[in-house]
């Protein structure tokens, strides 16, 4: 039996301290501060983002989880859980090493506490310690999963280690499939999951960024060989972050897209008929958080597929 691609629960930090972070920007070509607003003001519009989303999610049937960050240190990313945790259908939890020290900070006990006490919890795997090593995989962010095939994939960058990645594949048993991916200036994209998403029967993937013939065969070969229709996007739309969407289960089992406004009005015509086909698009306005923090919706949202207590 084939485990589903799309989380029925998602969680996500309400931030407390949400803002531009300087340990972080230069890997992250997406992150842009251009220094017209003050501190508290993108604080408050970022929490004001937040709390919209949620009700919009709420709106459309979705099971959100909300966890409160704490004021106890500034954490300016962790409204972007899913880079330091993921969850899994068997019943693990995944703890992910962070490039940024202040990221770190966000691995948080109360959080894991939090979805032990509503869904069950079988193992709790932690690769923190390849921190020591100066070696990162920045959980959903780094990683990619097929959950339905049981493959990963991931795009190798300062923040995406391969033997890490390698390891938790082995872990997981899951196929691994690593690939090189720049953006227009030949830079390596910090994260997979900004220029690719994977869906129950669609993929979205920034082609593109893949500039060796063979990664994009073995790319293009193995989303054939699991029926997902390839939705390949520009440049321009992965920095509107077309990329960055996941889909997600209602509670009455009806398949969404969780996706920004930016990206949702980046698609052509015939890129968002394809995606419609399959799960209704819900498009997200969260402007600010997409500047200040580099990341778009699917970075905000740790998707569950924990089993409830």
């Amino acid at each position: 039996m084939k485990l589903s691609q799309a989380p029925s629960s998602v969680l996500m930090v309400r931030p407390a301290s949400f803002g531009f972070n300087s340990q972080t920007s230069f890997t992250n070509a997406f992150q842009q501060d251009r220094n017209t607003e003050k501190a508290l003001t993108v604080s408050a519009k970022a929490l004001a983002e937040f709390t919209t989303m949620v009700d919009t999610l709420t709106a459309h049937d979705v099971d959100v989880i909300v966890v409160e960050d704490t004021m106890d240190a500034h954490k300016p990313d962790a409204i972007f859980p899913n880079n330091w945790i993921s969850f899994h259908d068997d019943g693990k939890i995944i703890l992910y090493p962070m490039m940024a020290q202040n990221r770190r900070l966000e691995r948080a006990i109360p959080v894991i506490d939090h979805i032990k006490s509503k869904f069950k919890v079988s193992e709790i795997l932690d690769f923190s310690d390849y921190e020591k090593k100066n070696q990162f995989l920045e959980g959903t962010g780094s990683v990619v999963f097929d959950y339905q095939n049981q493959i990963a994939y991931a795009c190798r960058s300062p923040r995406t280690h391969e033997p890490v990645f390698i390891d938790l594949c082995k872990r997981l048993r899951f196929k691994p499939i690593l690939f090189d991916a720049v953006d227009e200036t030949s830079q390596p994209i910090y994260h997979t999951n900004v220029l690719m998403c994977i869906a129950t029967n669609f993929a979205v993937v920034c082609l593109d960024a893949i500039k060796k013939d063979e990664d994009q065969e073995i790319l293009l070969q193995m989303l054939h060989e699991t029926q997902h229709t390839v939705v390949a996007i520009s440049y321009q739309q992965m920095r509107s972050f077309a990329g960055n969407m996941i889909e997600v289960l209602t509670r009455s089992d009806e398949h969404v897209v969780l996706i920004s406004e930016k990206a949702f009005h980046s698609l052509l015509p015939g890129q968002l008929n394809v995606i419609s086909r399959h799960a209704e698009p819900i498009p997200l306005s969260i402007g600010t958080i997409e500047q200040y923090g580099g990341g778009s919706v699917r970075c905000m949202v740790a998707g569950i597929f924990n089993k409830a207590n």
